[in-house]
């Protein structure tokens, strides 16, 4: 056994890729972070080309806590001789391969993070005191033991997709998530439709619309969303992704919380604007001089079945609103239909210490610690798995540095990071200790 550790990361993904960053330079703490992959990769499968982050580039690992970090995306760019061509492409949202490339620099230089071995079972040793978790290394089998004072989940998303297009999944239909790696089962194809009208539907749109002349399918693109919508995007209503914000959210009945998160859909579920401006510049010129776009374009559809037969595959749709059944028929379904919280089946000899809520979520304080039975003193946290508790900022790259730096600072028990007492213009809600009448 090795000797306990105080920090046990439980995947290694862009989150507890930040916890690693800024947990490396505090002195007195020991940490091991594991993945079961190879390597490390962000969403391969959605690296297109001309693709940027959908925030600033200062939404690295470290950055928003930490700017002096030696681990932040400018570091990054001095390390790769790359900050004076950096200096003059002024671009504040950076290619999505250039961080792909910033967070595998991070990941491969911290001697933490440590690859292709994958947490089995975590459990707790009253007597010890400690969480014993079980890892395999893939490439042996060999599975060792790991002692830890606290763990820190952040094994991350995986692709959703709707019932009915589940026993289809495979060369005919797949999750956006694996685009790139399905070009291949693309080509030939007649008839191709998009579900799902957040960002990696619009740039699955945009990216086959461009190669429809020379491919010559027809395209469709269909979601049960109200509207092909932009993200909301202005100054003021960013401020939803502050730590003001989340407490305020934290602070609603948990009744109020699951009806506002839907309903938020356009802050963290909509299209950045330039994506659909390249949309519709791309329709617009081809339409010029009487052209036209095999496209077809629809909201508020919804696929209520689906089946494969000779004729490729044929989605029974619902117009929500008219309440009308469709019969779609099409060679292809790439369903860019958004992702949910992974479950973590490593904590299954923890279960019956977990404390969850109605819906079978876990409870999450303020410090993303889950509840747990008083018995186990130890400090397990989550990242990304927060959403019906702290709200929409949960999967937004610019909150993670923020939540992790909370993490250190309530495991430490101290103030590893100064973090700020106000980062909004907004005042969210009314103070509870105000006047009658006062705000």
């Amino acid at each position: 056994m090795s000797e306990p550790y105080d920090v046990l990361g439980i995947g290694i993904g862009p989150f507890n890729l930040s916890l690693a960053a800024l947990v490396e330079p505090l002195p007195g703490l020991s940490t091991v972070f594991f993945d079961g992959r190879p390597g490390f990769s962000w969403h391969p499968g959605m690296l297109l080309e001309g693709a940027t982050l959908q925030v600033p580039f200062l939404a690295d690992l470290v950055t928003l806590v930490d700017p002096t970090s030696r681990w932040s995306f400018l570091s990054y760019l001095r390390e790769r001789d790359r900050l004076f061509p950096f200096y003059f492409a002024e671009r504040f949202h950076v290619p999505r391969t250039e961080y792909d490339d910033y967070l595998r620099w991070v990941a491969e230089s911290l001697p933490s993070c440590r690859f292709g071995q994958r947490v089995e079972s975590v459990s707790w040793d009253a007597e010890a005191e400690l969480f014993v978790a079980e890892v395999c290394d893939l490439h042996t089998a060999r599975v060792s033991v790991v002692r830890a004072r606290n763990a820190v989940v952040g094994i991350g998303t995986e692709p959703a997709v709707p019932a009915p297009l589940r026993p289809l999944l495979g060369k005919e239909v797949f999750h956006s998530a694996e685009y790139l790696d399905r070009q291949e089962s693309l080509r030939g194809a007649q008839d191709i439709t998009i579900l799902g009208s957040g960002q990696s539907g619009a740039e699955v749109l945009l990216d086959l619309l461009r190669g429809q002349r020379e491919a010559g399918y027809r395209l469709r693109w269909l979601t049960k969303a109200p509207a092909f919508a932009p993200m909301e995007y202005s100054k003021l209503g960013l401020e939803h992704f502050t730590p003001d914000y989340t407490r305020y959210f934290r602070g609603l009945s948990e009744g109020v919380r699951d009806a506002l998160v839907p309903a938020q859909w356009q802050l963290y579920k909509a299209i950045d604007a330039d994506t659909i401006d390249a949309i519709h510049t791309e329709l617009y010129e081809r339409t010029v001089a009487g052209g036209t776009v095999p496209l077809t374009m629809s909201p508020n559809i919804e696929v209520v079945g689906a089946s494969r037969g000779p004729d490729g595959i044929t989605l029974e749709c619902r117009e929500v609103l008219q309440g009308r059944e469709i019969t779609v028929r099409t060679d292809r379904v790439v369903a860019a239909t958004g992702y949910a919280a992974r479950q973590p089946l490593c904590l299954a000899p923890l279960e019956d210490s977990i404390r969850r809520d109605v819906r079978g979520r876990f409870r999450i304080d303020a410090d993303y610690r889950v509840a747990l039975d008083p018995a186990v003193t130890g400090g397990l946290y989550v990242q990304n798995a927060e959403l019906h508790t702290h709200g929409v900022g949960t999967p937004d790259l610019g909150l993670g540095a923020y939540r992790a730096a909370a993490i250190l600072n309530a495991l430490t028990g101290r103030e590893a990071y100064r973090l700020p007492s106000q980062a909004a213009f907004t005042t969210f809600g009314v103070r509870v200790d105000a006047a009658p009448g006062q705000m």
